[in-house]
């Protein structure tokens, strides 16, 4: 069986990553999958792993933070997109289309229509959510408005909920590895906080670390990510914050923390929880962006802004044996979750 998988954005990160951990749970299986981006993106993180990728125009509207400008332009490049994409299907003499999210979901679905071939839709927002539907069967990942509101969407094909398929090393690190790598401030007798909002620093999780770090001293404050921008570096240039900036060993840093301040995307927090660690989101930390994550992972999620972090996070250590105990009963559904979507994967695609 050959599948191609159909992916949104430059290749970078997030739905990147998403697909890339859908590839190694097909290939644990024996399910041959190759990538698929639009000619534009430079694929980065699928260069990084010295992976080649196919290339057809897969046009994107914005995600959740699509507008009607944006739906219409990306729907005038949807036609020919969808062309070119059902040609590409045929010429690999492709089996199957997984569409991952967004442009990757709507042109890997509709291209696979036109070419008579079976597809899966890895839907997250609302407009791959409802052409997914219509076209073949489907899986919700969380941020998707039909994960909590399934009974409101109706289609003639099978729709099942899909937690998002992590890398299995990320539950195996080892906090023994990266003692040696902290600075002097590091103190193992005290609890440990981490603050990200992924590879990249945004300025609202940078300023939810300083806000913390001012008013508390007694636990340890870890922060990651690349600055955004030179700016940033000023708002976290303060003696409470232990600033790793962009790291490789995150796994290892998930094992040393006790809890995670993190923002409300499906990939990261999906990570943190399988770790078992509890999680405080920051809302709106990535241009406004809102999924409501805590409702799916409740008792083991809250919610915060940049004004309230404090007292958000305090409630957050006072409250941790409930939380904890609540991201062990999630964490393992999302340690299946690879399997749950390969067994989905190899129903349809015969």
């Amino acid at each position: 069986m050959k599948l191609l998988i159909f992916v949104t954005g430059r290749g970078i990160g997030g739905d990147a990553v998403t697909a890339y951990n859908i590839l190694k749970a097909l290939e644990s299986k024996n399910i041959s999958a190759k990538i698929v981006l639009d000619p534009s993106a430079p694929g980065y993180y699928f260069k990084k792993r010295n992976m080649s990728w196919l290339k057809t125009p897969i046009p994107s509207a914005g995600g959740h933070a699509a507008s009607k400008s944006s739906l219409f332009k990306a729907g005038l490049k949807t036609i020919k997109a969808v062309i070119l994409g059902s040609r590409l299907i045929k010429k690999e003499k492709a089996d199957g289309v997984i569409g991952v999210i967004g442009g990757g979901s709507v042109i890997g679905c509709l291209s696979a229509k036109l070419a008579h071939v079976p597809a899966i839709g890895v839907v997250a927002t609302p407009t791959d959510t409802k052409i997914s539907l219509k076209c073949n069967p489907t899986l919700l990942l969380p941020e998707s408005p039909a994960f909590t509101h399934k009974d409101d969407y109706v289609s003639n094909y099978e729709i099942q909920k899909q937690y998002s398929p992590i890398k299995m090393d990320i539950i195996h690190g080892d906090k023994n590895n990266i003692l040696d790598k902290l600075p002097k401030k590091y103190d193992a007798n005290k609890k440990s906080i981490l603050f990200a909002s992924g590879s990249t620093l945004f300025d609202d999780m940078a300023k939810a670390a300083r806000n913390y770090a001012q008013e508390n001293d007694d636990v340890n404050i870890f922060l990651i990510g690349a600055p955004l921008h030179e700016g940033i570096n000023k708002i976290i240039d303060h003696p409470n914050i232990i600033n790793l900036g962009y790291i490789n060993y995150i796994n290892d840093l998930y094992d040393l923390v006790d809890l995670a301040v993190i923002t409300d995307d499906g990939l990261t927090l999906h990570e943190t929880i399988a770790c078992e660690i509890p999680v405080v989101v920051v809302i709106g930390v990535k241009y406004g962006r809102y999924h409501g994550l805590s409702r799916v992972f409740d008792g083991a999620v809250i919610e915060s802004n940049v004004d309230n972090i404090t007292s958000v996070v305090n409630k957050a250590l006072n409250n941790y044996d409930s939380m904890k105990e609540a991201t062990t009963k999630y964490a393992k559904d999302i340690i299946k979750a690879p399997e749950d979507l390969v067994e989905f994967v190899e129903k349809y695609m015969k």
